[in-house]
């Protein structure tokens, strides 16, 4: 018998966008990262696009960015308009 287990992983990168055509990809992380809060907002977590949109900005964006956008929309502070 073996004990190896076959899983299977499927990784894949964020779509073309073509409000960003450029290389550098910041301005998509960041809308990404406020229409995901935007979206759970409005919709709930639970809702199908709202994980796109949560896919596309933890894909994008550098987890430092997120924690400190995420400590700022805590504090009240964060600069973007996140209610729907």
């Amino acid at each position: 018998m073996s004990d190896e287990t076959d899983f299977t992983v499927k990784l894949s990168t964020v779509a073309f966008d073509a409000r960003f055509p450029n290389q550098n990809q910041t301005k998509h992380c960041w809308q990404n990262y406020v229409d995901y809060h935007k979206c759970i907002t409005a919709r709930g977590e639970d809702f199908p696009p709202c994980k796109q949109f949560y896919r596309a900005f933890r894909s994008l964006c550098p987890d430092d960015w997120i924690d400190r956008w995420d400590q700022q929309r805590e504090a009240e502070i964060n600069p973007s308009d996140m209610s729907p």
